[in-house]
């Protein structure tokens, strides 16, 4: 118990996943977060989506490659194809196409079987007249835009990823479950090497793998659906009235763990709140186990 909320005695059963980080960099800081949040748009889940990013958080001009306002950014898919594919998709898109931009790699990889080519691929955009440059052991692409060059480097490291850590946040109305929720996820947002993917690091329609519907993969938890209360079997307590979960991916189990642990501590402290739980499937499926009540544990411990 924290603050007379009951912690359940459960985990939540998390995939593996391809991380990757990037850095994007503007004239200010304004036009870098704008491309960064193009870059992470319709990027909630792998059920519907080719990857799952967010933005990990500001980089300052002082840690950056060129000396710039930046923003980092996450993403995740199941194998480093897709992870490839979406990455220079969205970068192509969303960030190439924003004035002032470039994108650096923010994690490098030995091997080059953990790489995914990015500038080696956007660079047929300059159509001939795009050219390298090399630092070091880096190369980066110089591509001819309207308002000058468009930077970006041609290889990106990736590492082995997780995602699906989650918190199920019980409460006994809408507003004060949704107030800590935001709580825990300031909190999480802190953390460095996690993001959350959905709209404001907050997910309301938590799912079941697959429906009455066959062509539909995943349809609504009914069992946490305080409207079916009645119709359904229920998870919900008496007063429950509302449950938020925040999903998290992350570049390691250490850094997924304890950003759940803060996530689960923030808000634990919230009023409202009657427990938090999280979201498995008996463990059948997922091999990465995060127990609530060994979080803690698990943030110091695991890889």
């Amino acid at each position: 118990m924290t603050n007379q909320v009951k912690i359940e005695d459960t985990f939540a059963e998390a995939f593996p996943m391809r991380g990757t980080r990037l850095i994007i960099t503007a004239a200010d800081a304004e036009l870098a977060s704008i491309a960064a949040g193009e870059f992470c748009g319709n990027a909630s889940s792998v059920i519907g989506c080719d990857a799952e990013a967010g933005i990990e958080g500001l980089v300052g001009s002082d840690d950056t490659v060129d000396g710039r306002p930046g923003v980092s950014v996450l993403a995740f898919a199941f194998d480093r194809e897709s992870l490839e594919k979406a990455v220079t998709a969205r970068v192509g898109q969303n960030v190439l196409t924003c004035p002032t931009t470039a994108c650096y790699a923010g994690l490098q990889s030995e091997l080059k079987k953990d790489r995914i080519k990015v500038g080696s691929q956007l660079r047929f955009f300059g159509d001939g007249y795009q050219f390298s440059k090399k630092l070091e052991d880096r190369r980066f692409w110089r591509v001819p835009v309207m308002d000058g060059e468009f930077l970006c480097e041609d290889v990106v490291g990736t590492v082995k990823g997780i995602g699906g850590g989650n918190l199920l946040i019980c409460g006994r109305s809408q507003g004060e479950t949704l107030a800590a929720a935001r709580s825990a996820v300031a909190a999480i947002r802190l953390q460095p090497d996690v993001i959350m993917p959905f709209p404001s690091g907050i997910v309301r329609s938590g799912s079941k793998v697959g429906s009455k519907y066959k062509p539909l993969k995943a349809s609504t938890s009914e069992k946490w659906c305080p409207s079916l209360r009645g119709q359904t079997e229920t998870a919900l307590l008496q007063d429950e009235q509302a449950v938020y979960e925040i999903v998290i991916d992350g570049l390691s189990e250490r850094a997924v763990a304890a950003a759940m642990l803060v996530g689960l501590k923030a808000a634990a402290e919230s009023s409202g709140v009657t427990r938090i739980s999280a979201g498995n499937y008996g463990g059948k499926l997922g091999p990465h186990h995060f127990h609530l009540h060994r979080l803690e544990e698990q943030s110091r411990h695991s890889t």
